[in-house]
């Protein structure tokens, strides 16, 4: 699926405001490509590398998730 432009920077915005959200010293696991810190995941979404697209798409499935309610028992 082909996202404009604007669109992205708004799902990069997004996504660099939940990382800010985490504690600076807490470190995420991206599976193969290793472990990174806060402010090593936010440079990675702005530069919109390899390691960046994968966080976005994780978030996103996250969000969508939330919004369909996938995450709460009934």
């Amino acid at each position: 699926m082909i996202v404009p432009e604007e669109t992205q920077d708004d799902i990069k915005e997004l996504v660099v405001a939940r990382l800010r959200a985490i504690p600076a010293d807490r470190e995420i696991s991206i599976g193969a490509d290793g472990s990174y810190k806060r402010d090593e995941l936010i440079q990675h979404v702005e530069e919109g590398d390899r390691v960046g697209q994968k966080i976005i798409e994780v978030e996103m499935s996250f969000l969508r998730a939330l919004k369909e309610g996938a995450l709460y028992d009934d």
